[in-house]
């Protein structure tokens, strides 16, 4: 539960620190409707989220879960779908290479991937929407270290903003220009 919050989150990248339990996974998912306050509001460009069409805000803003879980089919299709929900069709390919992928992982199946790769899926799916911010949900909890540092590069290099949850200070303090420390 989260109370007497207050943040602005700014253009950029934006982590978000706190141990287990703290609220961060509930403030993501206040920022693009998955949830909604009881009280007090959350803004969305200076408009409440509550007035804003929840697809279209979860397009504009778009969450990846700690805990990939591709779509039954291909990295293409996982790649295709969120654009497929809004009459449009995506090329997997620059979404694919944005996430670190090669293009040449598109007909494999998402489900046979190792955890890392899955991820990486993940993340392009959430691209191929051509967000205006990625919140991102502690993206490398699952990852031995080799993987975890492929996606943090992957990460760094995004051509949009981000608010990062995550518990590593080390790591907030590597993605994001700002940090914004909860308490449990």
């Amino acid at each position: 539960m989260l109370r007497d919050l207050s943040l602005a989150i700014e253009p950029g990248a934006t982590a978000v620190l706190g141990p287990s339990g703290c609220g961060k996974s509930t403030l993501l998912r206040l920022l693009n409707r998955l949830a909604d306050p009881d009280e007090g509001r959350v803004r969305f460009h200076g408009e409440d989220v509550r007035e804003l069409d929840p697809l279209e805000l979860r397009r504009r803003a778009v969450l990846v879960p700690q805990l990939p879980a591709p779509l039954p089919g291909t990295v293409a299709d996982n790649v295709r779908f969120g654009p497929a929900l809004h009459g449009e069709q995506a090329d997997p390919a620059r979404p694919l290479e944005l996430a670190g992928l090669d293009p040449e992982y598109a007909d494999r199946d998402a489900g046979r991937l190792s955890v890392g790769e899955q991820q990486r899926v993940m993340l392009a799916r959430a691209l191929a929407l051509d967000p205006e911010v990625l919140l991102l949900d502690e993206p490398t909890a699952a990852l031995d270290e080799r993987s975890k540092h492929g996606v943090e590069e992957t990460l760094a290099a995004l051509p949009c903003s981000t608010v990062l949850v995550t518990h590593e200070r080390a790591q907030a303090e590597r993605l994001a220009q700002r940090v914004f420390e909860m308490a449990a």
